[in-house]
């Protein structure tokens, strides 16, 4: 009789354990969303403001030789402070990421700039990951029902091939493949690989673009600045960013992308034979 009556107590009395008091559970429940909204109430600041838009060819040729003078006297330093600022820009999912590989490229070279700005991309998509999966991850999945519950079953399954795909096909926005994983339940650790090693090629790819770039902004830098002398408000650079996303460019990370889904094909088709038989 004591055992039976112990029984039907034991959950009632665990979840009492685990919210008691109610109000502290409930501060808890709303207190994992504090991070997601600063996140999302200084990226909205910056983009209102227009701060974002200092990321330009034009802010870095204008003070190229303060930055060069800074990182010839502050070389760690420097590259902290660069890895730092990629942290906050992915972290916010504020545009500008492309631009700063670029200047990385432009500034400390395609090996360096290359390696800083993937250490930087992984740890800002990595805060918002977390941030994102606290938050959201369990609410999404239950609001949207079972099938979307499914979906994230089968992403779990083959994460770190999706996420390869994902990261290295630039067609996807960066920002997104970090909530999708998120909100699918993706172990950290499958995240953070598949992010620093997914976004490899396109990081040196564009960092190396910028180094190459260099020899053209300096060609171009003198009548820039013999412009500016001038107090013209009509200054510019002749050149756009977005010839750093060549067709070949785009191509040849689709191409990585889909060799990364060679093993979830492989798994699929020997599943369905299986099956079959």
């Amino acid at each position: 009789m004591s055992q039976s009556a112990a029984g039907p107590m034991a959950p009632a009395a665990k979840e009492h354990k685990d919210c008691a008091p109610p109000e502290t559970c409930r501060r808890a429940g709303i207190g994992r969303f504090v991070p997601l909204v600063v996140i999302v109430a200084v990226a909205v600041l910056v983009i209102a403001m227009g701060w974002h838009r200092q990321f330009s060819l034009e802010n870095l040729v204008r003070h190229r030789a303060a930055l060069d003078a800074f990182i010839a006297a502050n070389g760690i330093a420097a590259i902290a402070a660069y890895a730092a600022l990629y942290v906050v820009v992915v972290a916010l999912s504020i545009p500008g990421a492309v631009f700063l590989t670029i200047a990385a490229g432009i500034l400390f070279g395609a090996a360096l700039g290359g390696a800083a700005t993937v250490i930087g991309a992984t740890i800002g998509a990595t805060v918002i990951f977390v941030i994102a999966r606290g938050a959201l991850g369990e609410i999404l999945i239950r609001w949207a029902g079972p099938g979307a519950g499914k979906l994230a079953q089968g992403f779990r399954a083959d994460a770190f091939n999706y996420l390869m795909f994902l990261r290295l096909v630039p067609l996807f926005p960066f920002w997104l493949v970090n909530l999708v994983p998120a909100v699918c339940g993706v172990r950290l650790t499958t995240f953070v690989a598949a992010t620093a090693i997914g976004i490899v090629p396109g990081t040196f790819a564009f960092a190396f673009f910028g180094a190459g770039l260099d020899s053209v902004l300096a060609a171009q830098a003198a009548a820039y600045n013999s412009c500016l002398a001038t107090g013209s408000a009509a200054c510019h650079l002749d050149f756009d960013l977005k010839t750093a996303a060549t067709p070949q460019l785009i191509g040849a990370l689709v191409v990585l992308g889909v060799v990364a889904l060679i093993p979830v094909i492989v798994k699929r088709v020997k599943a369905a034979r299986s099956a079959a038989r």
